[in-house]
């Protein structure tokens, strides 16, 4: 059984798939009803996340996070060494954590049941440098689908078909290498990364298997793309880029360049996820 929540911080995106003005304004009736203490609100990226030491000095229990997992995971990192909790509420298009924290996916019946009893359980991530994932990273050209995504967020068909045929292009390049604990001795145009309790969930995929390239592709644009792949998944302690550039990597949807040498570790976080799933997370 968690510790009982009572003043909380509010993190929103409006860009992020449905959270929108009304439904955070509906959200935060649903704190009043509760008798929940809204300590404070961020509007991101508009405003910056709050640090640590801003939650601490307005005595917040935790944080709820109503957004995309971009967002999700830009306040997960800058916030890595705080100690209270975090309430992620699905506010974007995969949400993919908050599929594995609760049974609901209303967030209005996942703040009453995590107000009346819930666990806070410990997730796996991913870690490389300053950089986290805790639904999924994707290294390598294929990571270039990226852009169509933002394009069809936008709605702007335009920029998304000069997008997709750009990443369609660099998708059967040259591919991206990597070493690990597990046998990965080819270049692929896409390496998907999982976290895992038992380490890295790993799978590379090269453009021979052109069906599973552009099921990666569209699955990327429609905001899926974990479930893209149906290659088989090994686990492996560790990775490594190799090679002599820096390479594209998208940490849960949110691009970064890897620097050759970079090590890719697996991680768990704290126990501070606030899960009201009936059996487990």
């Amino acid at each position: 059984m968690g510790h009982k929540i009572d003043r909380l911080w509010f993190v929103t995106n409006p860009n992020s798939g449905s959270a929108s003005t009304e439904r955070c304004a509906a959200i935060e009736e649903v704190f009043a009803e509760r008798g929940l203490t809204l300590a404070g609100r961020t509007l991101f990226p508009e405003d910056d996340l709050p640090d640590a030491a801003t939650l601490d000095a307005h005595d917040v229990d935790a944080v709820v996070l109503f957004g995309g997992d971009g967002t999700i995971n830009a306040a997960l990192c800058k916030l890595a060494g705080w100690n209270g909790r975090f309430l992620i509420l699905p506010g974007g298009t995969m949400n993919l954590l908050a599929k594995a924290l609760h049974d609901s996916l209303d967030p209005h019946a996942i703040i009453r049941a995590a107000h009346a009893a819930h666990r806070t359980v410990a997730l796996p991530f991913i870690e490389a440098g300053a950089h986290r994932a805790f639904v999924g990273l994707i290294i390598g050209p294929a990571a270039q689908w990226f852009r169509a995504r933002e394009a069809v967020r936008k709605r702007r068909l335009g920029a998304m078909l000069r997008a997709i045929r750009h990443a369609w292009s660099r998708t059967f390049g040259r591919g991206v290498r990597v070493s690990g604990s597990v046998r990965l001795r080819k270049r692929y145009q896409a390496v998907l990364v999982r976290p895992d309790a038992k380490g890295l969930d790993v799978a590379g995929i090269d453009a021979r298997d052109w069906r599973t390239i552009a099921n990666l592709g569209w699955n990327w644009v429609s905001g899926d793309w974990v479930e893209a792949s149906s290659v088989t998944h090994s686990i492996s302690r560790h990775l490594t880029i190799e090679g002599r550039r820096p390479v594209l990597a998208l940490f849960d949807g949110e691009p970064q360049r890897l620097e050759r040498g970079t090590r890719i570790t697996g991680g768990m976080s704290a126990e501070q996820f606030i899960c009201t799933k009936a059996n487990g997370a």
